[in-house]
């Protein structure tokens, strides 16, 4: 029997070749297969349309013939051997095919090869049983609500493009377990995910963090100089927090690290190329910023390529149930717990508050509560829930001596503690929120008895 050379092609697993252009010259039946894609329709498209995740078009310029790709796509891993095909010295195309695609593969060749390979596989094991047990991933977002369905199927739709995400939402929704969950799914999920916070930080100090600096920048800086977040998230991910708190003065700058993919460290004069995705997340409606002169167009529109939005927990209320009893199973050997009954009383009242704090601080309410469960079932009676204030007892308030200061101590009770439980018992954002001084929020805790 004759052997073809079609034949041979096909036996190649995962075989793909682009031109200079990126376009799709030839790929065989195994790869379609295997990326779910028709093969005949592929030919001619740019490759990141027929496998977004690709990385192959990093191989038509330079020097470096020959690279090994890691992908993790669809709970499935592959590694992809890329090689620069060149005609008479010159780029003329990328072919790629797949040394492995299943995680069990790996112990064929732990088995058959030893030394470097050996070692470099191995971290590449337990890099896939790190990324499979992470903290934070897609399956960390608790609900069966459509909110959290839709939640889910952008967070999925983000892993697979390389734009720049923008995560909007309230205050203790869960922006930096969307960010985690993107990274995840992403092609960058075996390279380092890192983060930073915007609000509270002046602007020198936020800029050698982000950029860096050189030795001797600046009076107590580090002699050898240091790294910034954009420099250690090369190849990966970083994600900016409350990025609506970014100095005015440092959105230029990170506009032009977004746009052109450089850095400069403090006191350096040279530029570093930097290859890194950004996920950013607010608080605020950034349009509205923009509208109110406090953060830049240009940069918001640079922002503003993939635009998620967090739901707040009152508009997923039937998520409630879920979401408590996660909560009580993750807490419960750490508190010494045997809880494994609730009470259908205390979604009930769950329910019926509207959480301004979210799901932190359902959170925080679960935690606080299952301290006084001594049995084995968490009710109602275990939660701090107070009597409405638009409902006054007028016959309870007759055995005060001053009626209107009680209500209002009542009052004044409930705004603190609900704002603290929203910031996670935060004393200096409780007290910016309320737009009071530190201390003066201490004296009101102590006087109304907060602990």
């Amino acid at each position: 029997m004759e052997i073809s050379s079609d034949m041979m092609l096909e036996a190649i697993s995962g075989l793909m070749v682009i031109d200079t252009a990126g376009k799709v010259v030839y790929i065989n039946e195994a790869c379609a297969d295997y990326i779910k894609v028709n093969r005949e329709k592929s030919i001619g498209k740019d490759i990141n349309e027929v496998f977004p995740p690709s990385t192959m078009k990093n191989m038509l310029k330079g020097e470096k013939r020959f690279n090994i790709q890691y992908y993790f796509t669809e709970g499935r891993m592959s590694a992809s051997s890329q090689f620069q095909l060149r005609k008479n010295g010159k780029v003329v195309g990328v072919l790629e095919y797949d040394m492995l695609e299943e995680v069990e593969q790996l112990d064929y060749f732990l088995e058959e090869y030893s030394g470097a390979l050996k070692d470099e596989i191995k971290y590449f094991r337990e890099q896939t049983r790190k990324f499979e047990g992470t903290k934070y991933s897609i399956n960390n977002i608790i609900g069966s609500s459509q909110k959290v369905k839709d939640l889910k199927e952008q967070i999925e739709i983000a892993a697979m493009s390389t734009s720049t995400v923008l995560i909007q939402g309230e205050t203790g929704t869960g922006k930096e377990l969307v960010a985690h969950a993107i990274h995840n799914l992403s092609a960058r999920a075996f390279n380092d995910f890192v983060k930073v916070n915007a609000a509270g930080m002046s602007e020198s100090l936020i800029e050698s963090e982000l950029f860096g600096y050189v030795g001797g920048a600046f009076t107590g800086a580090k002699t050898s100089g240091k790294k910034g977040k954009f420099e250690l998230a090369d190849r990966g991910t970083l994600f900016i927090d409350e990025i609506n708190h970014m100095p005015p003065a440092m959105q230029p700058k990170l506009l032009r690290a977004l746009q052109e993919g450089e850095i400069s460290p403090v006191g350096s004069e040279e530029d570093i190329d930097v290859d890194v995705r950004v996920i950013a997340a607010s608080n605020e409606k950034l349009e509205q910023l923009v509208l109110e002169d406090k953060f830049r167009a240009d940069l918001y529109y640079r922002l503003n390529v993939f635009t998620i939005t967090v739901p707040p927990l009152r508009e997923r209320i039937d998520d409630i149930p879920e979401l408590v009893k996660q909560k009580v199973h993750d807490i419960n050997k750490e508190m010494g717990k045997n809880i494994t009954k609730i009470d259908p009383d205390v979604y009930e009242a769950l329910a019926e508050y509207d959480w301004p704090g979210n799901v932190r601080e359902l959170y925080n309410r679960v935690e606080s509560a299952m301290n006084y469960v001594q049995g084995d079932t968490l009710q109602k009676i275990h939660f701090n829930f107070r009597a409405d204030n638009s409902k006054i007892n007028l016959e309870a308030l007759k055995t005060t001596d001053n009626p209107i200061e009680a209500i209002k101590h009542e009052a004044e009770w409930k705004l603190i503690n609900e704002t603290l439980l929203m910031f996670d018992n935060n004393k200096t954002k409780a007290a910016e929120y309320l737009k009071i001084s530190r201390p003066l929020l201490y004296q009101k805790m102590k006087r109304l008895g907060i602990d």
